[in-house]
């Protein structure tokens, strides 16, 4: 069990490459009481759909070698640019004044992702980060397992 301060308003956005819950506590530190704002999720359709093409070969320029050139990973970049649209999301909200202090939940992967995508006004109002993956809990479990 964590033991995650919890502040009136601060908003607690609990994310992986695919959904987004932006919870809000509705309490205060000492009895949080978090209410869901918003839930954003991406559509990923299957690879196939994405990108139906074989990978592409390169021709050496000097000699007969052909080379094989990667497949690209079309989840991969569908989560990267979810994370991205959702800190740009974030900006706004802090921006505007709808935020002023965030508390990030992620698996370390998309917080990686999402890290290198904070505006200087998102940086500066996330006040903790933590890596774990409650994306698919109930929210009162999600305050159960920050709140200790």
């Amino acid at each position: 069990m964590l033991k995650v301060k919890i502040g009136q308003g601060d908003w607690i956005v609990v994310c992986d490459g695919r959904k987004a819950l932006i919870l809000e506590n509705a309490g205060d530190e000492k009895f949080p009481n978090l209410r869901t704002k918003e839930v954003l999720e991406q559509k990923n359709p299957p690879t196939h759909v994405q990108g139906a093409d074989a990978p592409g070969r390169s021709i050496s320029s000097v000699g007969s070698a052909r080379s094989a050139v990667g497949q690209t990973d079309w989840h991969d970049e569908a989560e990267r640019t979810f994370l991205h649209d959702l800190a740009h999301h974030l900006d706004v909200a802090v921006n505007s004044g709808h935020a002023r202090s965030l508390i990030m939940v992620a698996p370390p992967r998309a917080l990686g992702m999402i890290r290198s995508a904070y505006s200087p006004a998102v940086r500066q109002a996330v006040r903790q980060e933590v890596d774990k993956d409650f994306v698919r809990m109930p929210v009162h479990e999600i305050e159960k397992h920050l709140t200790g």
